[in-house]
């Protein structure tokens, strides 16, 4: 088992999935971000079930890095209740492991 991290999260635009990306890396808390568009979500939203097009976030960080990354999607985020869910990364290339941690440094 690793340090790192994978971080989903969704946008509602290319506009703010950009700016939650851009300010993940600037800051430190993720190594890197993959944005993917066109991203049909289903879901339940105050006793409705919605259907919307989003973008997905892939955000590489490591553990201790997790609330930083948790509170940069609370504050730049246009969502009442942003997506933010993190995943062990168990294994990997070694050197893109070893870049991932240089880069959270």
């Amino acid at each position: 088992m690793t340090n790192n991290r994978l971080v989903l999260s969704t946008a509602a635009s290319k506009e703010e999935a950009s700016k939650i990306a851009h300010a993940l890396v600037e800051r430190g808390l993720a190594a890197c971000v993959n944005i993917i568009p066109q991203v049909a979500s289903v879901y339940r939203w105050q006793g409705k079930v919605e259907e919307g097009q989003e973008l997905l976030l892939l955000i590489k960080t490591s553990a201790d890095k997790f609330e930083g990354v948790s509170s940069a999607i609370l504050e730049l985020h246009s969502y009442e209740v942003p997506e933010c869910i993190s995943f062990a990364i168990d294994n990997g290339s070694p050197d893109y492991l070893k870049w991932m941690a240089e880069s959270l440094e």
